[in-house]
């Protein structure tokens, strides 16, 4: 069953209607009712377009976290062969919020990194909704330095609220693993790409997004705190995220302007979850353009551009 956002319960109504009339048809031979539901369709085609070329920064957030949005593991899926999945951090153990390991990107060795939310409540709770653990930095800091000493591209999948902030994790060190893994991404000499597919929350999303090229799908959000978290701050009102995710700057759009990102990845009309393999399409031919944008560069050339990058982060776009 389609899930609907609130924004677009108008368009529910429309394409309950088509299917309703199409049910009836399918019971009863005689009826024609192609025509009818064939212009709801059309009616239904506009309204979609029409809503998502003026979503505000708020519906954005909601359709970044549209649970039929494709996750890390779909990625997986579409994009790379031979995956070949490491776990644990060789301290603590395994966290299954972070997807990681060996796989092929077109025919190219590579490691790959992702944020798992999972698409049922059962894989939600083994996933922890795709909110990390110490161990799930450690082990993507693991895994970063693999693919340094064997001279592998890094591709990191970025989709979390945030790392988990939990009475355990704080206990085994949750900042200190972020910060870890924060600075392997900034230390490693080979090419690493990132792509925003859903939310980018907080550092539990920088942790693995401080890349040479970092790309966003079109309708997802990347920000140092929830809406909710900033309204509860700043207002004291949770009901203010409204206007806490215009005030974060958290969209693509935004984010292309002051320079953070580098590119976005165009979304089907109605967003990722809408149309699957047009998504994966595009966001595999982002991932081969910005490894070919970094091809031939010298360690420590990547690493003085890597370093530029972000001693200049924030300047642009502010004048």
């Amino acid at each position: 069953m389609q899930h609907y956002l609130e924004f677009e319960k108008p368009l529910s109504e429309i394409e309950g209607k088509a299917a309703e009339l199409r049910s009836l048809a399918s019971r009863n031979p005689n009826m024609d009712v192609e025509e009818e539901a064939s212009a709801l369709d059309e009616k239904a085609r506009n309204l979609l377009r029409s809503l998502y070329a003026n979503l505000d920064a708020w519906q954005k957030c909601q359709v970044a976290r549209h649970p039929e949005r494709p996750h890390t593991a779909d990625y997986l899926d579409a994009l790379f062969t031979d995956f070949q999945p490491l776990a644990g951090d060789r301290a603590h153990g395994e966290d299954h919020a972070i997807l990681g390991g060996l796989a092929r990107f077109r025919d190219r060795p590579v490691v790959v990194i992702g944020h798992e939310k999972g698409h049922d409540t059962k894989s939600r709770l083994k996933h922890n909704f795709g909110m990390a653990r110490p161990e799930g930095y450690r082990k993507a800091v693991r895994l970063m330095g693999l693919a340094d000493r064997f001279g592998l591209p890094v591709i990191s999948l970025i989709d979390t609220a945030g790392a988990y902030p939990g009475k355990g994790a704080e206990e085994r060190g949750q900042a200190e693993a972020i910060a870890r893994s924060t600075e392997a991404c900034l230390t490693i000499g080979v090419p690493f790409v990132a792509v925003i597919i859903g939310e980018g929350g907080s550092g539990g999303a920088v942790a693995l997004a401080t890349a040479d090229r970092v790309a966003m799908l079109e309708h997802s959000v990347y920000s140092v705190i929830s809406p909710e978290g900033c309204a509860s701050i700043l207002w004291k009102d949770a009901e203010k995220m409204r206007e806490a995710a215009i005030a974060l700057r958290l969209t693509a759009q935004d984010l292309l302007k002051l320079g953070v990102i580098d590119r976005i990845v165009p979304e089907p009309v109605g967003g990722a979850q809408r149309d699957r393999d047009e998504t994966f399409l595009r966001v595999g031919e982002a991932i081969a353009t910005m490894l070919a944008e970094l091809d031939g560069l010298e360690r420590d050339a990547l690493l003085a551009e890597r370093r530029q990058r972000y001693l200049g982060m924030g300047m642009k776009g502010l004048g």
